[in-house]
């Protein structure tokens, strides 16, 4: 069944009840996971970092930001309780080592690598001496760029999977890369994925049809709110409509139609399929033309309207009213 993860982020905006409602009405649109990311400011930035996006009224600098996003070590158990009590993976991002000291605190199954850390071998390192499972976001990484780092995971022996995922924000279809999630998997053969930042269901729908095992996006109340997210998102009532359909697209393609056996449509092609019949009155002794031929419900009232060409150029054996049916015994070869 296709994994779905749903990425808060930053949209809790440092706040944690609005991270708990978060949790909540995800769970219940029905998504399998709920993922944060980890920022620990000291750890991860400096005050020298740029803003990427001069985006906030509230923040002088881009550590200042990060430093308004972090939460306690009390409040992640909160939001993972919350998270175990609603049903829901408790799933996150590190950006730094001392995330990974956080998270494991926690307890978490699995670690997902954002895409500019994916050649980040000291952290990868650090979650590497976890034994745990990654995801990894392939959005800035060339083929060669992870080649490096799946022979890194390997050689320590760690599961891995793999997302398609470009790094635009949002992203316009021209760069979905929906080719790339076929690639990954013929590559690496490892479960592979799609990290979606276009705002439109319908990519990730697609790509569960080309295969995706693991769905990601980024989820908020509004696009017009506040953050650096927000106008690559999903809303929650698009979030309910995305997970639906791809429960039903799961369903079906877990269960394959043997098209090469239509037995089960028996009874519909006895009410569906037709029988031929004359539009017309016609003597005994007539030869019949294309002309003269209709197809009416229900098949099996005489010959079949497939067979019309087998009657055309025969003989009529007796009179024959509008809208007869043509039975075997109606017709002969001789002229």
């Amino acid at each position: 069944m296709v994994n779905i993860i749903a990425e808060i982020g930053q949209a809790h905006e440092g706040s944690l009840g609005l991270a708990l409602s978060y949790i909540d009405v995800l769970a219940d649109a029905g998504v399998d996971a709920v993922k944060f990311q980890v920022h620990i400011a000291d750890a991860e930035s400096s005050i020298h970092e740029p803003f990427r996006i001069k985006f906030s009224q509230q923040d002088e600098t881009r550590f200042d930001y990060w430093k308004r996003m972090e939460f306690s070590l009390q409040q992640w158990r909160t939001l993972k309780s919350r998270c175990e009590e609603r049903g829901v993976e408790f799933l996150a991002s590190p950006f730094s080592n001392a995330a990974v000291d956080l998270l494991e605190k926690l307890g978490v199954k699995r670690y997902k690598i954002g895409s500019g850390e994916v050649n980040n071998l000291l952290l990868l390192e650090k979650i590497a001496s976890t034994g745990k499972p990654v995801i990894l976001s392939s959005g800035m990484s060339s083929f060669e760029e992870l080649e490096k780092t799946v022979t890194f995971l390997k050689d320590k022996g760690i599961d891995y999977s793999i997302l398609q995922c470009t790094t635009s924000y949002p992203t316009a279809p021209n760069n979905y890369g929906f080719n790339v999630i076929s690639e990954l998997r013929e590559r690496f053969q490892v479960p592979v994925g799609f990290s979606d930042h276009s705002a439109k269901k319908e990519t990730c729908i697609a790509a569960t049809v080309l295969g995706a095992e693991i769905l990601e996006f980024h989820a908020v109340f509004s696009r017009k709110s506040f953050g650096p997210d927000a106008s690559s998102s999903l809303e929650i009532e698009e979030i309910r409509e995305l997970v639906k359909a791809v429960r039903n697209i799961d369903e079906a393609l877990e269960n394959p139609v043997d098209k090469s056996n239509n037995s089960r449509f028996t009874d519909l092609k006895g009410i569906f399929e037709k029988s031929l019949a004359v539009n017309k009155d016609l003597p005994r002794g007539y030869i019949l033309r294309f002309e003269d031929l209709e197809s009416k419900k229900p098949k099996g009232m005489g010959l079949d309207a497939s067979e019309f060409q087998s009657v055309i150029g025969k003989k009529l054996q007796r009179d024959l009213k509008q809208w007869d049916f043509l039975k075997p015994g109606d017709l002969t070869n001789e002229v």
